[in-house]
């Protein structure tokens, strides 16, 4: 039994790390804690943007160490908040990220996005931007 839980650890620690490795080469960066960061930040985000079905769909689809960030400190009966424009997305991944000035919110979100659009279905990633209004829709990648 102890095997096969260790199995199942290495799995779930080597799909998160093949995330964060993408992230990073697309970004360019080279630390792989800030990349965590940063794909917290904007998750945590998107998250509190999302209904609790949205949520629930999108975090299916997450390696499970990551679906653990994304849950982590989530109210659900505080969502979905209201973000209308592309500023106030920016500046909630910015309050986030607060404790790393030397992070760009913006080269977090795009690169956030280009994971998930790599990462997850298309149809997930299709409701999710068809809840969210047309200018935070331009955040993410073109298809």
């Amino acid at each position: 039994m102890a095997l096969q839980t260790l199995d199942f650890l290495q799995t779930t620690v080597q799909k998160t790390h093949e995330w964060l490795i993408d992230f990073m080469q697309h970004t360019g960066r080279q630390d792989e804690l800030k990349a965590w960061q940063m794909v917290r930040a904007v998750l945590h985000v998107l998250r509190d943007r999302l209904t609790t079905a949205q949520s629930a769909h999108l975090s299916a689809q997450l390696p499970m160490l990551i679906r653990g960030m994304y849950f982590e400190g989530w109210s659900p009966s505080d969502q979905p908040l209201r973000l209308r424009s592309r500023d106030e997305f920016v500046q909630a991944v910015a309050h986030e990220l607060s404790g790393h000035p030397e992070i760009d919110p913006n080269q977090a979100i795009e690169g956030t996005f280009y994971l998930l659009s790599k990462r997850v279905s298309e149809g997930q990633l299709e409701k999710i931007k068809s809840s969210l209004q047309p200018e935070l829709r331009d955040l993410w990648p073109q298809s």
